[in-house]
């Protein structure tokens, strides 16, 4: 069995357990990083502080030759990766069948690693830091601290390979199929003409080997960037300063809303990274493999209602209906979701992470009850599957809770407001079947009226 193999089987032994979602403050990683200080394998120090004064921490293991960085959280909401750098900690720190694996590592290879590079912007969970600045468009001016931090790592360093670690865009996909980009790639260029020299060679080779080895875990769901050089970009800067770069951007999987499972694949990549640079495996690979892996393509939405027939002043129109739902962080690093209509009309060319024929369904716009509640707690006690079914989706309420949502599967609001089927709305709709109310969709969510709504995501209040 290969090591990328072994990895995946045992990776809940090494899992960080008290890491389960991807919003968390930067002094939970503080936090975690402490447990490793007492152990000689880690030295950790502090190689700068952001804007509002909040520690970068360096770790480094191992006493090889080959020097390697990795670093995470450049933008403050793009996690996964972050919290597999804490699992790789968990595998590093332990004693077991895979001894023989870290001693190689530890050998060959001298590994630096910034979990947190934007921790101002972990704080907010957003993607620049303090001064709403994208670290990854700094790498030429070096104007925030951040940067200049991750610059001198680097030179410091003068690390041989580099991981650059990211989150991407859910929507994206394997090319222009239906497949997620769970994992997407690239090997940065560093001039305009998109040269190939030793490094940039060696991080396609170590790509394409990678690639290979993820298959066994997600097949069709693995792409790569344009490779079009970006000046102001680190990735790009870091391969014309010399470190082989490797960009690892983690999309998005069915079901996988916290990016458990892809956690999961960063934990797996980055130690098979680093067995085949201690190895020199990668090297048997061709840079003909790396540029066979399919471009990203942005195919996806999260919802499409397919041929839907939509009356309009008597007359029927067949249309698909493709919803899109944002995540809006609540100071307690919870979220809700804001969903909006992105397309209307034919989208057979786009598809959806989840998909409903409505062929023989009519969608009509869900209606306002008539009589208002004093309180959500008045409404609560309603049996709203039969006020659903009635086609009664929006509900007025005299006294809104402070919160901007609900887990009640309708719309509040305190007066009328407009249900709207129209590009950048979110309206609530009736699919009907022989005049029938069988689902509804709330805030960009499909319900079964014949199912149980005990369940029901967050509902945005209107």
């Amino acid at each position: 069995m290969s090591t990328a193999n072994r990895l995946f089987d045992k990776y809940e032994e090494y899992k960080e357990q008290s890491l389960q979602k991807r919003r968390y403050s930067p002094n939970k990683i503080y936090e975690l990083l402490d447990i490793f200080r007492s152990d000689n394998t880690f030295e950790i120090t502090e190689a700068g502080k952001s804007v509002e004064g909040r520690p970068i921490n360096l770790v480094k293991i191992g006493k090889g030759k080959t020097k390697v960085l990795m670093w995470s959280q450049m933008h403050g909401d793009e996690a996964t990766a972050t919290m597999a750098l804490i699992d790789m900690l968990n595998f590093f720190a332990a004693k077991d069948d895979f001894d023989d694996f870290r001693k190689e590592i530890y050998s060959a290879i001298t590994l630096y690693i910034i979990p947190v590079l934007n921790p101002d912007g972990t704080e907010r969970f957003q993607r620049r830091n303090a001064l709403h600045a994208d670290l990854n468009r700094d790498a030429d001016k070096l104007e925030f601290p951040e940067s200049q931090i991750l610059k001198r790592v680097r030179d410091e360093t003068n690390a041989d390979f580099g991981f650059n670690l990211h989150d991407q865009n859910i929507r994206y996909t394997v090319g222009d199929s239906r497949h997620p980009a769970t994992i997407s790639w690239l090997a940065p260029a560093y001039n305009d003409e998109k040269s190939i020299n030793e490094g940039r060679l060696r991080a396609m080779q170590l790509i394409a080997l990678l690639d290979k080895q993820l298959k066994d875990f997600l097949p069709n769901q693995s792409a790569k960037y344009n490779d079009d050089f970006e000046p102001r970009a680190f990735g790009d800067n870091i391969q014309k300063w010399g470190t082989s770069t490797i960009l690892v951007e983690s999309g998005g999987y069915q079901n996988d809303k916290e990016k458990m499972f892809i956690r999961k694949l960063n934990f797996v990549i980055l130690l098979s990274a680093l067995e085949s640079i201690a190895t020199k495996s990668y090297e048997e690979e061709t840079k003909e493999n790396y540029f066979a892996i399919p471009e990203n393509g942005k195919k996806l939405y999260d919802l499409i209602i397919r041929d839907a027939a939509v009356m309009v002043d008597g007359k029927s129109y067949h249309m698909d209906i493709g919803f899109n739902r944002y995540e809006v962080t609540l100071s307690n690093k919870e979220f809700y979701y804001d969903s909006k209509i992105e397309d209307l009309g034919n989208m057979s060319t786009f598809f959806g992470y989840q998909e409903f024929a409505a062929k023989g369904y009519a969608v009509v716009l869900g209606k306002t009850y008539p009589m208002a509640f004093a309180t959500t707690g008045e409404l609560r006690k309603e049996d709203l599957k039969s006020f659903l079914k009635q086609g009664f989706t929006n509900f007025i309420v005299d006294e809104l809770p402070k919160e901007q949502h609900t887990d009640l599967p309708v719309f509040i609001s305190d007066k009328v407001v407009d249900n709207e089927l129209n590009m950048e709305k979110n309206p609530a709709l009736l699919l009907l079947k022989d005049d029938v109310v069988k689902y509804v969709v709330i805030n960009g969510f499909l319900y079964d009226l014949e199912g149980e709504l005990s369940v029901i995501e967050n509902s945005l209040r209107k």
